[in-house]
Parts: C-alpha cells; structure tokens; sequence
C-alpha cells in the first residue's frame, strides 16, 4: 500500500484520470480543480484529494453516468457513492479521496470554479468555455458585504440560542457552529479585506482562514468546541470585539438586540 500523500501516487492517479476519460465513449473533458491542478500544486499535501469535473458529451448523461469504470484503479476502490444528482466521491483503500461533479456540460452552467486544469476536451473547446464561465462566476461572487454579514451572525446566534433552550441542540448547532460562523469569518474577510492574502479560497471563505487570520481562527474553532449555547455566548463576544470597534457601519443595535434577548 502506498504512504498517504505519495506525490507519485497523486500524479498517477490524475495521468490515470485523464486515460479514463479519453478512453471512455461518451466523456469529453476532464478539469482538475484546487490543489489537484498544476497551479495549485505547491499546497498539496498529504490530505489533498483530487477535486474535478468529469464531462459527458450533451444528450449522454442519464446513459454514462451510473458507469465509473473509468476511474483509475478499480480494484483499489474501497467506496463510490453519489451527492445530489450529478455530484460523486470516490475513496481508495488508502484513503485518497476523489470529489468530483460527473455531467453534462449544461448541467454545470452555475459552476464556480477557482484555480483550475483543462486536462481533457473536446474539439469545440467545450471544457475550456465552461471553465471561463465558473472562473468568472467565482469573482462576480469573490465579494464580501461585511454590514449585511456581520448583522447575520447575531441573527443566526439569536436563531441557534433559542433553538438549544427549546431543547433542538442538533439543530441549534447548524445555527451557531455553521451559519452564524461562515457570517463571522464572510464579516471578518470583508471589514480587514487587507489581511485577506492570496492564499484564501475564492470560493469558500473559510478556507485558509487560519492563515489569514491565525488569532481569530483559533478563538472561533474553540467557541464552536464548547456546549451550543456557549459557543453562541463566545461568538456573539468575538464577533463585537473583532467587529465592532472603529467601524460606524457595525449593527449595534441588532447586536444590543439579540444581548437583551438573550442575556448576553
């Protein structure tokens, strides 16, 4: 078995990929996407996965989609199993794992899509255009609006806190530990636009945070350890002692709001 994080096990199975889709009648393009594409090689690590697009030619996907012979060693396969209509995973027995959206190209016309690799395509350029479109949908939405996402952080603590004291903790913590977060660190990345580097993930915020900011990211992966209700008490205390000082635009009064409601 190969060690995990193997660069020749990762290259392999990415030259493997491109055999498969070239090879398999109704596939006409491959994109390895994140740190499975050549520009993003320098992050990968021993937990990188291969991101990627997998296309099928228009009018074929209902055919060629529930077939996944294409994937490179077949007999290391421990699982497949599918996310939504045209989204996949794939894991190997030595835990690498494959995530990949599996379909017609008009089945992605909403895609987003950051660092990227057109490994495979067709005659038209089928792949490389659709690309151009999810590069583009990923900077029209690269923006942060820090008022509107800093007055939804109170709004979700509020929502999750009312949820834990009526007893509905799992879903309490979708509030506080998901929503309310994710609103937290859009709010962060928008008010200090300058200490957001480079390194960030265009298309989810929260990736890299702890780079960008190590001290914030640190403080809000120990306020969602802690019990749902205080959690939500430690998050509503960072986000106004981050947020709040020197910035006329913060929403005190939502944040005085939910304090009063909540005993904060």
């Amino acid at each position: 078995m190969t060690v995990p994080g193997d660069p020749a096990r990762f290259t392999a199975l990415s030259r493997g990929l491109a055999a498969g889709v070239e090879e398999r009648d109704g596939l006409i393009g491959l994109v390895l996407l994140g740190s499975a594409s050549d520009e993003a090689a320098h992050r990968r690590d021993e937990w990188s996965d291969h991101d990627f697009f997998a296309l099928i030619a228009d009018g074929r996907g209902q055919e060629v989609r529930p077939d996944l012979t294409w994937l490179p060693d077949q007999d290391r396969l421990a699982v497949t199993a599918r996310e939504g209509e045209i989204g996949f995973v794939a894991v190997y027995d030595d835990g690498h794992v494959f995530e990949f959206a599996f379909s017609e190209a008009a089945e992605l016309e909403g895609a987003v899509a950051g660092e990227a690799t057109v490994v495979v395509d067709d005659d038209r350029g089928t792949t490389a255009d659709l690309i151009a479109r999810a590069r583009a949908h990923a900077a029209a939405r690269d923006r942060f609006d820090p008022v509107n996402d800093a007055a939804l952080v109170f709004v979700k603590l509020l929502l999750g806190a009312g949820r834990a004291r009526r007893g509905e903790v799992l879903n309490a913590g979708q509030f506080v530990r998901g929503a309310a977060v994710v609103h937290l660190v859009r709010a962060i990345r928008g008010r200090f636009g300058e200490r957001s580097t480079l390194r960030r993930d265009i298309i989810d915020p929260l990736r890299r945070f702890e780079r960008d900011f190590p001290e914030w990211g640190a403080r809000i992966a120990e306020a969602t350890s802690a019990p749902v209700e205080d959690a939500a008490r430690e998050l509503y205390a960072l986000a106004r002692e981050v947020l709040e000082p020197g910035w006329d635009a913060f929403p005190v009064r939502a944040a005085d709001a939910v304090a009063r409601r909540l005993g904060f």
